[in-house]
């Protein structure tokens, strides 16, 4: 049963940041990628013009210092931001849609005091799950957080950590118990400082795409941590945590993909109409239409399984299965839609000068994080089964 309903900002006043927003994401963020590309980071300046902004705080409660966006507002947020470079939402929604998420989730009173207003203010976060031999299989994971004391002393490796080579604080999961208990009740999750001593973090990985987004591994060597770094103070909660985050993490990616889905057919509509051929722009070639307009098709679909999706969320619905299906959906589609850009600028879109070959770089990784897509098709399976089996 929905156990509450998230009604969020202002709608008028929303709509008019969005107004806004929207400019921001055209006329500053988009202007920058060439640099970014050039040098792989995001630009400090563009980074204290983001936190200015309030960025890193669009769903932190008012009392914590946010806008108390709910689940809707948050993801056509994301839509719009992810019209530029993929970093831009990488940087941002870590914080935003997965860290926070859960303090304001599962943290204790404590917690959501010190951390969620300092996570507003963007201070990086990471969100530590996937590890060298273990990603969507809990079972396998080899972190481990040893009572000691009052705290608990943690040793083990994550991998592929989105934001690790410059976040002030991590989410970790960690076993909690050796065996693997009923209910994945053998993870728990920890709020660690990164300057924690113990902690370092791995070289930054070289990536097909995605310039100015950073990963990498965060290595835990007898990291002591206080009792009270235990999030929401109650063990064996860590997997749950983890999955409730999952979704508003699968739906943020599901957003990214259909927002540069919309940037890459604008640009293939753009190319389009000025290339000629036969004496004629290649728009006016049926085949080129018929491009143009399935990948129109895709993206009104992903966007309709987005708001119906966040609907349901705000209504206080479980969403597993729904956000598993829209994040399948989205990214596959962009994925499709980024081919048929690369098709449309015909062996220019195989070229690093035009923005197409960028584009089918930087959308393959939807399709693999957050749950690859052959992970969403067994959550969505087994969610099937499962509710048959308990109406049969």
């Amino acid at each position: 049963m929905p156990d509450q309903i998230k009604t969020g900002m202002d709608a008028d006043v929303f709509e008019a940041f969005m107004v806004q927003f929207k400019d921001y994401v055209r006329n500053r963020l988009v202007p920058a990628e060439k640099s970014i590309v050039e040098t792989d980071r995001v630009p400090d300046d563009i980074l204290a013009e983001m936190r200015e902004m309030g960025l890193f705080a669009v769903t932190t409660p008012t009392e914590y210092g946010g806008a108390g966006m709910n689940v809707s507002q948050y993801i056509e947020f994301v839509r719009q931001l992810s019209y530029a470079m993929p970093c831009f939402r990488s940087i941002t929604s870590i914080n935003i849609g997965m860290t926070s998420a859960a303090l304001i989730k599962s943290g204790t009173a404590e917690q959501k005091a010190e951390w969620l207003p300092r996570l507003a203010a963007g201070e990086i976060a990471a969100f530590g799950l996937t590890e060298p031999g273990s990603g969507s299989d809990s079972a396998a994971m080899q972190t481990m957080a040893t009572r000691s004391g009052n705290g608990y002393v943690l040793n083990g490796t994550k991998r592929y950590i989105t934001n690790a080579p410059f976040a002030k604080v991590a989410l970790i999961m960690a076993r909690t118990s050796k065996e693997a208990l009923p209910k994945n009740a053998h993870v728990s999750a920890f709020i660690v400082p990164m300057d924690t001593p113990g902690i370092t973090v791995g070289k930054s990985d070289k990536k097909m795409g995605q310039a100015g987004s950073h990963i990498a591994d965060i290595i835990m060597e007898d990291v002591h941590i206080p009792g009270d770094a235990l999030l929401g103070g109650v063990e064996g909660k860590g997997f749950q945590i983890a999955m409730q985050s999952l979704d508003n993490g699968r739906l943020s990616v599901a957003a990214g993909a259909a927002g540069y889905a919309q940037r890459i057919i604008d640009t293939g509509l753009r190319y389009a109409t000025e290339r000629k051929a036969f004496g004629e722009p290649i728009a006016n070639f049926q085949l080129i239409q018929a491009m143009l307009a399935d990948s129109e098709a895709e993206l009104y679909a992903a966007e309709c399984m987005i708001a119906d999706a966040c609907r349901r969320a705000d209504a206080g619905e479980d969403i597993l299965r729904k956000a598993a299906a829209t994040k399948m959906f989205s990214s596959e589609a962009c994925g499709r839609i980024a081919d048929r850009c690369v098709q449309i600028h015909g062996g220019a879109g195989y070229l690093a000068e035009y923005e197409a070959e960028r584009f089918f770089r930087d959308s393959r990784i939807y399709r693999i994080y957050e749950g690859t897509t052959q992970i969403m098709q067994l959550v969505i399976a087994k969610n099937m089964l499962r509710e048959f089996a308990s109406q049969s």
